[in-house]
C-alpha cells in the first residue's frame, strides 16, 4: 500500500506538467496575436481598397 501512495505522491510533485500548460497558454496567445493581427489587416485592406476604387471612379467621371 505504501508503494502505490508514494507513486501518487511523486506524480503530484512532478514538475513535468506545467510545461504543456505552458506551451497551451503560448499558443493560445500566439493564436490571439493572429486572429488580431488578421482583423486589423482586413479593415486596412478594405480601406485601401475603397480609397483606389473612390479614385478610380473619380478618374472615369471626368
Amino acid at each position: 500500500m505504501s508503494i502505490i501512495f508514494r507513486a501518487v505522491l511523486d506524480f503530484f510533485h512532478e514538475e513535468d506538467g506545467t510545461t504543456a500548460v505552458e506551451y497551451a497558454v503560448m499558443l493560445a496567445l500566439i493564436i490571439a496575436v493572429c486572429i488580431g493581427s488578421a482583423t486589423v489587416l482586413a479593415g486596412a485592406t478594405a480601406d485601401s481598397f475603397n480609397t483606389s476604387a473612390n479614385a478610380i471612379v473619380g478618374a472615369f467621371a471626368n
